[in-house]
């Protein structure tokens, strides 16, 4: 009888993972895409939850709480942009105390508890506005219980959206070639995983919406929900976990606070001369070491050594910083040029969930004689885009743009970013080229009180197609960057901080409706923006937004250029 073959550490990850029982993580038992299933499976009936309740919502304000085009689409806006900030707050937890599995199945409870108040305040009467003739009348009480429930999903959400791919990502160890070459993968099929969720959203759960009533139509999304818990549970005994590094917070106060103690200190040329530990590992848990670099030389003056940084023979760590967490600090500075960027192009994928479905309400959703498809329901060629180009991009387009451009990845992070916003700027530029042909039709055969006009909705199709083809590019390519260019204890934080472009695209889509209906409704004018579309200006929207996303993308290539990737050295202590 054989013996049994002695483990070494070969057979154990270096990037400072552990199991769930809290002992170093077995590359052989657990992580890589043995764990990735459950992971997204419980993406990607999330996103149908998310989904399933918000692509509609704009139609859901003006039916049940009687708000007009305008009040309906800033409330919206200002929902999905907290539901993009709050991810700050999961993703300190996460990083500093919890850890991203703890963080992501608490903040899923109060995720289901959201999404049951939502279903109830549809569903049960005294909750649901009673409605006479079509017409709705919500009490306040009512509104009241209805905002609560999507601003509780709000916070349910930031615990999950900065955690989930950080946390697919930790299951592939970067200081094995092998692993590390299948994460980059990874990101691809993550976010299919949210568009096949999306999918089922826009389509199966708006025609339920509209068709069989708000109670199912929001009932569907909570059940979902309850589904990805389980899922993700289900691959526990897999997961690799990547240990809370401390608060990355109090980390850069502290080189902040060091920097300026010795403002008159001068940083030496020779780097080898600030201070470091010797140890091949970092002193953050969970962290490797970053090699220094030349950019923002005054935060170098935190690791420089003078008599007073130590007391009774500890080092003061908000008088001495380690060259690492300097560099932690330059990598999120360095990075914050790059996530600005990513606002205009939020505000423009933010229009399909209100301009969009505005100007497709005003035209003919008919399939045939007897089937309408509502207006919402036309993201689905956004997720199909998705669907059809992120597989494509994984086979087909790596491979090729490798052959001319000599990089592993086909394309470099920033290139891939940079290609997906002049993508947005066709989509904006499709957007507005057909609300002229529309407005011209009304025009020209006097339909301006028509409320739908006998033209099809599914030409709204190529500027939907056009989106998901830049968010393949530009949303992706922003995950796997802010994940690979974060430091290793900051990364939930730094998937959360490119959230934030999302919630800031909301914001920025919600001032500059508010400033173009002020501007353009001034001496009686109708505005741009108009109840009626037929009689205002929506396509002068759109060419605003694809003047701003050219500035943008002309501003991002100086940012790009500019850039320099950070540099590890040593390996994570565990």
């Amino acid at each position: 009888m054989g013996e049994a073959r002695m483990e070494s550490d070969d057979d154990y990850t270096k990037d400072g993972t552990i199991d769930i029982y809290k002992k170093p993580a077995n590359k052989k038992k657990t992580g890589t895409w043995k764990a990735c299933p459950f992971i997204l499976g419980d993406e990607g009936c999330e996103r149908l939850a998310y989904y399933g309740m918000s692509t509609n919502l704009v139609n859901y304000m003006q039916q049940r709480l009687n708000l007009g085009n305008a009040a309906a689409a800033r409330s919206v806006t200002n929902w999905s942009g907290t539901c993009y900030v709050t991810p700050l707050i999961g993703a300190f937890l996460a990083d500093s105390y919890l850890g991203r599995y703890w963080t992501i199945s608490s903040f899923s409870l109060l995720y289901i508890i959201g999404m049951t108040l939502l279903t109830m305040s549809a569903s049960v009467i005294g909750l649901k506005p009673a409605c006479i003739n079509g017409t709705c009348h919500p009490t306040s009480s009512q509104k009241t219980a209805f905002f609560v429930s999507i601003y509780l999903i709000a916070f349910g959400t930031g615990g999950i959206k900065p955690c989930v791919s950080s946390f697919g990502a930790d299951q592939f160890d970067e200081n094995d070639e092998n692993e590390k070459k299948k994460k980059s993968s990874f990101f691809n099929w993550f976010y299919l995983s949210i568009n096949v969720g999306a999918l089922i959203a826009s389509s199966v759960l708006v025609w339920i919406q509209t068709n069989v009533g708000w109670g199912w139509g929001f009932g569907v999304p909570a059940v979902a929900m309850a589904i990805a818990l389980v899922f993700f549970f289900s691959g526990t005994h897999l997961y690799r976990l990547q240990p809370p590094g401390g608060s990355p917070l109090t980390r850069i106060l502290q080189v902040f606070v060091a920097s300026i103690r010795k403002c008159n200190v001068k940083p030496p040329r020779d780097e080898s001369l600030l201070y470091e530990t010797v140890d091949v590992e970092s002193t953050i848990k969970g962290s490797h070491k970053l090699e220094h670099s030349e950019e923002f030389r005054f935060f170098d003056k935190a690791a420089v050594e003078t008599g007073s940084d130590k007391v009774n023979g500890s080092v003061n760590p908000w008088r001495l910083c380690t060259v690492t967490q300097v560099e932690e600090v330059k990598s999120i500075i360095r990075l914050l040029p790059v996530w600005a960027t990513g606002i205009v192009f939020s505000c423009v994928y933010s229009q399909m969930s209100t301009m969009f479905v505005l100007q497709g309400n005003q035209m003919d959703q008919h399939i045939g004689p007897h089937f309408t498809i509502p207006s919402a329901c036309l993201s689905i060629f956004d997720t199909l885009s998705v669907i059809f180009w992120a597989p494509i991009y994984d086979l087909a387009i790596i491979p090729l743009a490798r052959k001319f451009t000599g990089h592993e990845r086909g394309f470099t992070q920033l290139q891939r970013m940079g290609i997906g916003l002049v993508i947005s700027i066709f989509a904006m530029a499709a957007a507005g080229v057909l609300e002229v042909y529309r407005l011209d039709y009304v025009r020209r055969n006097s339909y301006y009180d028509l409320k739908i006009i006998p033209m099809s909705i599914f030409w709204q199709v190529p500027q939907y197609f056009l989106i998901g083809c830049a968010e393949v590019f530009t949303f992706i390519g922003q995950m796997e960057f802010f994940y690979d260019q974060a430091p290793d204890a900051m990364r939930s934080l730094c998937s959360a901080l490119c959230l934030t472009t999302t919630a800031l695209g909301n914001y920025l889509s919600t001032l500059i409706v508010t400033i173009v209906t002020n501007v353009t409704t001034r001496h009686g004018k109708l505005g741009w923006i108009t109840n009626n579309l037929n009689r205002g200006h929506l396509d002068y929207f759109y060419w605003l937004l694809a003047i701003l996303s050219f500035i943008n993308f002309v501003a991002y290539l100086w940012i790009a250029k500019w850039y320099t990737y950070k540099k590890v050295t040593g390996k994570a202590l565990t």
